[in-house]
This record gives structure tokens, C-alpha cells and sequence, in this order.
């Protein structure tokens, strides 16, 4: 007994499946992209379109979407007035990626305002905003720098939640990377502690914050990704940081990254007054 065999298709059986499959291919495609704009557009929705600045002080920053897909979402910069006079700025990731990322970056930004409205101390602000973010019970997580400048004194202090250290330089040569200690990203520990570094700007000169997009990829590690933003910072500090800001970013563009990336430039002129030690920035 011969075994029976499978009918062959029809050319037009054949012809109406790769119909069906490209029609949800194409269904699929669509989809995916549509998230991917939803996901750039909620982004850049809740960026802030405007910084504050002070005499003596000016800001800018820059945002760049991740060039693959689903894998925006997430990064975000801010900058905001605080009661005296004195100004907030803060930088972060948040773990993940999508709409979802997204939506989360939005309430992590809006709870460090809420709570830096109340507190001046930059790590209880962590501490509390991270406490916030517990209770929220989410499974994502947030890296991030909050810094608090006061143009009074011209003292600068911040903290870190597991981000990547900024990177400063002053017009008379001096620069580095601010390997200040910090503690666990926001969102993933409970009961975490941020210490607080405390600095008074003597010289004219750039801050610069960033993300792990704009110096870390397939190209090259962390570590030489910050050392390109420390030359780059170096030759423009002090300049108009809206250039500055511009030229950081070549280096997120030369890494072969994958992911979001920002960058917040702070340029400033130094303090009017006299008495400040040297090797004070």
C-alpha cells in the first residue's frame, strides 16, 4: 500500500497564504512602530522645553532617541527654580525601555520636583524620591544625578543614584571626571543613603551631565567614552554651553550605541566675589 500524499497547493492557495502572511507582517510592522513613535513622543513630551539660568550661569541640553526600535525610552534631563533663588538640575535613566520607560521616566522626574520643593538637602531628596518609587511597587528602576546649585554662594551640591559621574573643566586647564560616591539607583533598595558632595565654583568653566548612551557601545567602553567627553569638555569650557552640548554628543553618535542618550550642559562664569581657594571648582 503506497502512502498517501499531501495534496499540493494550488498556485492560488499559495498565492492567497503569502497574502495573509505579509498582511501580518505588515499589521506587526505597523504596530511596532507606532509604539516606537508613541514611545518618542511621550518622551519628548515630558522633557522640559526650557532650563532655568541665573547671571553667571547658563544651561542647555540635548536628547537623542536610541536608533533601534523598541529601545527608546527612558532618558531624561530637567532643570528647575527652587524657593531663595537657588536652581535644581537633574539627569537619568530609567531601566528598561518602550512606552512603559517612558511613562515612568515622566513620574520619576515629577517626584524629584515634588520633593526638592520641600527638601534642600540633594541626597534626602534621593532618598526620599527612591522611598516613593518603592511604594509604587514597580519593577523598574531609575539611575540618576540631582544637583542643586545657590547663587548666593555659588556652591554647587549633589548626589548620584547609581549614574554615570559628570564631567567638569574650567577655562584655566583643570578638568576631570566627579567620581563622587553615591548610592543604588532609584527604585531598587529600600532604605538607601546618598551622600552629598559639596563644591564652590571658583573658576569659569562647564559642567556636564550625562548618560550611559552618550559614552558607552559596541564602539568602545565606559571608561573611554568619559575620557572623549573630558577632552571635548576641556576645549569648550566655558563657551556657549548650547555648542557645547552639540560637540558631547558627536561622542554618543561615535559609540555605535543602541540606546537613548542625553546630555545637560552647565556653563558658568565663576563668582563675583573674592577669598575662594584655588583648587576650589
Amino acid at each position: 500500500m503506497s502512502p498517501r500524499r499531501t495534496p499540493r497547493a494550488t498556485s492560488a492557495e499559495l498565492l492567497s497564504t503569502l497574502r495573509r502572511l505579509a498582511a501580518q507582517t505588515r499589521e506587526g510592522v505597523e504596530h511596532q512602530q507606532a509604539r516606537v513613535e508613541l514611545a518618542e513622543a511621550l518622551q519628548r513630551e515630558l522633557l522640559p522645553t526650557s532650563l532655568p539660568v541665573v547671571p553667571g550661569l547658563r544651561a542647555a541640553a540635548r536628547y537623542a532617541p536610541a536608533r533601534h526600535g523598541l529601545d527608546i525610552g527612558g532618558d531624561w534631563y530637567d532643570g528647575f527654580r527652587l524657593s531663595e533663588g537657588a536652581l535644581a538640575f537633574s539627569i537619568g535613566d530609567v531601566q528598561g525601555h518602550d512606552v512603559e520607560a517612558a511613562a515612568f521616566m515622566g513620574q520619576v522626574r515629577i517626584g524629584l520636583r515634588a520633593v526638592a520643593s520641600v527638601v534642600d538637602d540633594p541626597g534626602e531628596v534621593l532618598t526620599r524620591a527612591n522611598e516613593v518609587l518603592l511604594a509604587m511597587d514597580r519593577e523598574l528602576f531609575a539611575t540618576c544625578t540631582l544637583l542643586r546649585f545657590d547663587p548666593e554662594t555659588w556652591e554647587i551640591e549633589s548626589a548620584r543614584a547609581g549614574h554615570v559621574p559628570a564631567v567638569w573643566a574650567t577655562v584655566d586647564g583643570r578638568c576631570g571626571i566627579a567620581e563622587d560616591a553615591g548610592g543604588p539607583p532609584l527604585g531598587m533598595l529600600p532604605g538607601g543613603g546618598y551622600a552629598v558632595t559639596r563644591r564652590r565654583i571658583a573658576a569659569a568653566g562647564s559642567i556636564v551631565l550625562l548618560t550611559d548612551g552618550v559614552v558607552e557601545g559596541p564602539a568602545f567602553p565606559l571608561d573611554e567614552g568619559l575620557e572623549r567627553v573630558v577632552r571635548v569638555v576641556r576645549e569648550g569650557a566655558g563657551t556657549d554651553p548650547e555648542e557645547l552640548a552639540a560637540e558631547v554628543m558627536k561622542v554618543a553618535d561615535s559609540t555605535g550605541h543602541a540606546d537613548d542618550a542625553a546630555v545637560l550642559v552647565l556653563s558658568h562664569d565663576g563668582p563675583e566675589r573674592a577669598g575662594t581657594r584655588p583648587d576650589e571648582r
